[in-house]
């Protein structure tokens, strides 16, 4: 019965369409077979008990059929340790998504606290989600290393060591720990099969003694009953054994009811407790087909085929209804187990699909192009995310896995080799970008201790600009170097500004001394003396030029002022202003601080551009034609040729005071 049935540890990673089609053919016992098989035992009874023989024979037939299904499980301690609160598959995409600290955790929680005979598959689906994040790492970590490289100190895949982590070490440790526990476990288990076969050879022992012993037939039932019972209690012995005790088992069950030939009425009280007991597992079967769990449901059906094959034989008006009400029950939670793993298999198709697609969107995406750094990080994010919502989706086809993987993986090696190219060029550009950057610093450091503002000021505001041109320097050195060049210029700044302001401070009282300075020109009597007047007039002048700044916005105002007071004079004191300007050159060479020779140079080249702006302006002048706006441009041209004539004459005069000074 169910000879193809077997008790599974952990779910298969990846189902195979072949895989399903054998599980819908697994063999199921028909009344047709049981018939057979009981046929075939009806020479084995005797003539007169015929009616307890049938029902020692038909009994015999269902628990022959409950050991041809054992044989068909490998190991039953190592397969029925399922923890049946999560299935495989919510397991499966649990661990999926842990990472490496959590999978630990989970493991070291698991084996400190649970039961041994219970972790197998756990244990194996976190140690394979783990496996799978350090190959992941492992092959991360290879990238890095190979794009170190270059052509002066290339290296190779062979050259690639990976330094185990601590945290790698503890779970190999923790695993060593549990595959220690688990050997323990199945050697316990084993010395208590071996134990068991002992009671059991020790009971088929007292059942031989039973067939020869004299006593009452009460006596020898009783006896009978308990070794029975004893038997049942016994747990599992060797699968090699197995067999050889059943049929010993039986073989001696017989002979017992030949030899004490049981009366109707005990026999009947028998048939009856077997009776009873099979319809309660048929109820505790029909229960197990409202079992959302499928693995729980057929772990759980086995162990009530193991418990029906150990009760006795029921009334034979009875044996085929419950039978064939316990094998239905049996069908129908066999059917619900075929049906998941062709559901299984359309999900490891559309999670095929789903791969596929992702594949399809990463290749899409490699047909881009990436010239600049946000794009490289905006296609990094994709790939991260592509990847993420790869490993939430479950496990495809096993013909399948190794080609859509590499599919996949080869597009993000792409992706990320030409990522890693991008930016070690890039990384050249920045480093001679920081280059001109640093010596942009140094030039900025020079300028912002100078004190020319005008010419400082337009030389750090161009080097401003040449910054703004200069392409990006790396993220570790672009605020430290725009700091530098930043303090640089606010330096300069602060300084420029500092000083301005205490020129503006300064001003207000230089703007009050001038203006004292015009109203003493004004009130002033000058005397009858013409040199003393003009030396009065001279003194007023050096007041007023060694008054510190004062700014635009009063320098015109007080100057138009001061010089209205001095030509006024000039005009009441009948001085020509070149007398002033004379007097004072004289001045000036009588303080022995003039370099003679150069001041001759510098009038002569005065004299020869003043004479030269003087003969174009006359040449131009004879081209005015007569009109009313003609005379007004023609008078501006005579007074400019008469400024020019009077300052030829003062240069004249300057150059012959200095050929008369030795």
């Amino acid at each position: 019965m169910y000879s193809n049935i077997k008790i599974m540890s952990e779910e298969p990673r990846n189902v195979t369409s072949e895989e399903v089609e054998n599980l819908k053919n697994e063999e199921v016992v028909t009344e047709t077979d049981l018939s057979e098989e009981i046929e075939s035992n009806q020479d084995l009874k005797k003539e007169n008990e015929e009616e307890v023989q049938e029902e020692v024979q038909e009994e015999e037939a269902v628990a022959d059929d409950s050991i041809v299904e054992n044989d068909s499980e490998e190991d039953e301690d190592e397969e029925n340790e399922e923890d049946e609160t999560v299935s495989i598959e919510e397991l499966t995409e649990l661990y999926s998504k842990m990472s490496k600290e959590e999978l630990f955790n989970t493991l070291k929680e698991l084996i400190e606290k649970e039961g041994i005979n219970t972790l197998k598959s756990r244990v194996n689906l976190i140690r394979n989600a783990f496996n799978t994040i350090l190959a992941d790492e492992k092959e991360a970590k290879k990238k890095e290393f190979l794009s170190q490289g270059n052509e002066e100190e290339p290296v190779t895949e062979a050259d690639f060591v990976y330094e185990e982590s601590e945290l790698d070490t503890e779970f190999r440790r923790y695993y060593g720990m549990y595959r220690e526990k688990r050997q323990r476990y199945l050697e316990e288990q084993e010395k208590a099969k071996q134990e068991n076969l002992v009671l059991k050879n020790q009971l088929l022992d007292q059942l031989r003694e039973l067939l020869n012993s004299d006593e009452s037939l009460k006596e020898i039932y009783d006896e009978f009953n308990s070794i029975q019972e004893k038997w049942r209690e016994i747990g599992q012995v060797p699968r090699a054994e197995v067999n050889t005790l059943w049929q010993n088992y039986h073989f001696l069950i017989e002979k017992f009811y030949d030899k004490v030939k049981i009366n109707r009425e005990l026999r009947d009280l028998g048939l009856k407790k077997n009776l009873d007991a099979k319809l309660d597992l048929c109820e505790k079967a029909e229960e197990l087909i409202l079992e959302t769990s499928i693995n729980k449901s057929f772990k759980v059906l086995q162990e009530l085929h193991q418990q029906w094959k150990e009760i006795g034989p029921v009334p034979s008006d009875k044996n085929d209804e419950i039978w064939d009400r316990f094998k239905s029950a049996s069908d129908k939670i066999n059917a619900r187990r075929v049906e998941h793993y062709e559901s299984m298999h359309k999900d490891l198709e559309s999670n095929l699909l789903a791969k596929t697609a992702i594949c399809e969107k990463a290749e899409a995406y490699m047909e881009k192009e990436f010239t600049r750094i946000r794009d490289w990080n905006s296609g990094t994010k994709e790939f991260e995310e592509m990847f993420a919502l790869w490993k939430t989706i479950g496990p495809v086809p096993k013909k399948d896995n190794e080609e859509i993987w590499n599919r996949f993986r080869s597009t993000m090696n792409d992706f990320y080799t030409a990522k890693s190219e991008f930016f070690a060029k890039l990384r050249e550009e920045q480093t001679a970008n920081l280059d001109k950057k640093l010596k942009i610093c140094l030039e900025a450091e020079a300028i912002a201790e100078r004190d020319d503002w005008r010419v400082a000021t337009k030389e750090i505001i161009d080097l401003q600009k040449k910054w703004k041109e200069i392409g990006p320097v790396s993220r570790r050195e672009s605020d430290k170097v725009w700091k530098r060049f930043r303090a640089a210029c606010d330096k300069f700044f602060e300084r420029k500004s500092d000083f301005f302001a205490k020129n503006r401070e300064e001003e207000s009282e230089n703007i009050k001394i001038k203006e004292g300075i015009i109203e003493e020109v004004k009130a002033f009597e000058f005397g009858d003396s013409k040199d003393e007047n003009l030396d009065t007039i001279k003194a007023f002048q050096r007041r007023w030029s060694e008054v510190g700044f004062i700014g635009a916005k009063h320098r015109g105002r007080l100057q138009k002022q001061f010089r209205e007071a001095i030509d006024y004079h000039f005009d009441k004191l009948k001085i020509d202003t070149s007398e002033l300007k004379l007097s004072s050159f004289q001045d000036r060479i009588q303080s022995d601080d003039m370099n003679l020779s150069k001041e001759r140079r510098d009038i002569r080249d005065s004299i020869k551009r003043l004479s030269d702006e003087l003969n174009l302006m006359e040449n131009n002048i004879g081209f005015l034609a007569q009109s009313k706006q003609a005379d007004i441009l023609r008078q501006e041209f005579e007074k400019k040729i008469t400024n020019l004539k009077q300052q030829i004459a003062l240069n004249e005069a300057k150059l012959r005071m200095l050929s008369d000074t030795k």
